[in-house]
């Protein structure tokens, strides 16, 4: 689904990834665990095609097509879901009417018909019922006055009413109580855990990946990955850190 060769990028003419090669099948969950500033938000950027990420050897194909080359809405519209670190306050526009939109515009590039109203709402209630957050809350305004969990689990719900073949979520443990990560994971698992879908977890604990198993887990150093493994390689990096890996 993602392969990913041999990728360098630069950052205001900053050398940040140097080599990066990830390949992630229908149906897998990947983790990437890493110090920080080793370039795992830089990665995310890159392949969900934000401004001022400059891509300057490699490639990147989604679905047999060059992901570098599409724009970020022709990126979204074709399966990719990036989630943030720390997801952005819009305030005036509601949530029930963003994700409307955004919902709309991607079948539209589909040649798909758009969703009336009512068929939206009736998808809205029941992503936002997956995950415990109330439908008054998708009438506000997007993630204005949400708590960290709240924008986190809104997030999850914009993930399952989009339904991308690839979520790529950048830290969404970040800032997350205990609760709060269970919905999260309970959410990712929910939605993303399927044989035509893929995933890749970028984080910097193991944490959540006792709600959401990974198949593999990848520590990224110096703009590289530098070791791949299963699930026990999060768990020798929370006892051992990365010191000895990423030397």
């Amino acid at each position: 689904m993602l392969n990913i060769e041999n990728l360098h990028a630069t950052v205001a003419d900053k050398p940040i990834l140097k080599g990066l090669s990830l390949a992630i099948n229908a149906g897998e969950i990947h983790a990437i665990m890493g110090p920080n500033g080793a370039g795992k938000s830089t990665l995310s950027y890159v392949l969900g095609g934000r401004p001022g990420y400059e891509v300057t050897d490699g490639s990147a194909t989604f679905d047999g097509q060059d992901l570098l080359d599409m724009d970020p809405h022709e990126r979204a519209a074709a399966g990719l879901f990036l989630g943030f670190q720390y997801p952005v306050e819009i305030p005036g526009v509601s949530n029930v009417q963003f994700l409307r939109e955004s919902l709309n515009a991607q079948r539209k590039a589909r040649g798909e018909e758009p969703l009336s109203g009512g068929d939206f709402l009736k998808l809205a209630r029941e992503k936002a019922g997956l995950l415990g957050l109330d439908m008054d809350m998708l009438k506000r305004p997007v993630n204005v006055g949400f708590s960290g969990g709240e924008k986190k689990r809104n997030e999850m719900v914009q993930m399952g009413i989009l339904d991308p073949k690839l979520a790529i979520l950048d830290e969404t443990d970040s800032g997350l109580d205990i609760d709060a990560l269970r919905v999260v994971g309970d959410g990712i698992n929910t939605i993303m855990r399927r044989p035509d879908k893929a995933v890749l977890l970028i984080t910097h604990y193991q944490r959540l990946l006792d709600y959401v198993q990974p198949d593999f887990v990848h520590v990224l150093a110096a703009g590289r990955i530098v070791k791949s493994g299963g699930p026990e390689l999060a768990l020798e990096l929370e006892r051992e850190g990365y010191a000895e890996i990423a030397a």
